[in-house]
C-alpha cells in the first residue's frame, strides 16, 4: 500500500521574506498546496485537483535560514476526495529547536484525462490516533457543509 504521509524539507530563503523579515503566508501556503498535492497523487495516482483548503492556522513565524519541514498526510477518504491534513514546523538548524508554525486541512479530487472524478483507495485508521485524525477530517466536513449552506445565498 501507497504510504499516507509525505514530508518535504528544506531551508526557507531570502526570496521568501516579507515585509516584517520572516517567510510570507503566501510561500507558506505555496508549500502547504504542493506537499499535499504530492501526498494525493501519491496515494491516488491519479491527477488530483484543489477542491477545498479549510481554516489556514499560522502559529509561529517562520524565520529565514529555518529548516522548514512540511508533512501532509492522509486522514480520510471520500469515493474520490482526499482530506490530507498539513502541519508545518520550523527548525532552527543551529539550535534544533523545533517550532510548529501552520496547521490546515486541503482536499483534493482525484480526476481523469476528462476531468471527471475517479474513485480513490481508502484509506482506513489504524490506529487510535489516526481514528481521532478521521473524525477530525468528518468534523471539518460538516462544518464545510453548514458554512455552505448559510452562505450559498452569497454566491
Amino acid at each position: 500500500m501507497t504510504d499516507p504521509i509525505v514530508k518535504f524539507r528544506f531551508l526557507s530563503q531570502p526570496s521568501d521574506v516579507n515585509f516584517g523579515g520572516k517567510v510570507h503566508g503566501g510561500a507558506v501556503m505555496k508549500w502547504i498546496d504542493q506537499t499535499a498535492y504530492t501526498c494525493a497523487v501519491n496515494w491516488s495516482s491519479q491527477y488530483c485537483v484543489t477542491v477545498y483548503v479549510g481554516g489556514i492556522r499560522f502559529i509561529n513565524p517562520i524565520h529565514i535560514g529555518d529548516i522548514v519541514e512540511v508533512q501532509a498526510r492522509i486522514i480520510y477518504t471520500g469515493r474520490s476526495s482526499m482530506h490530507i491534513a498539513v502541519d508545518i514546523k520550523a527548525i532552527n538548524p543551529m539550535t534544533k529547536v523545533e517550532t510548529k508554525t501552520t496547521h490546515c486541512v486541503i482536499v483534493f479530487a482525484a480526476v481523469d484525462a476528462d476531468g471527471k472524478t475517479v474513485p480513490v483507495p481508502a484509506w482506513v485508521p489504524q490506529t487510535e490516533e489516526e481514528q481521532k485524525l478521521q473524525a477530525y477530517a468528518l468534523k471539518l466536513s460538516e462544518l464545510r457543509k453548514e458554512i455552505n449552506e448559510a452562505t450559498s445565498s452569497w454566491f
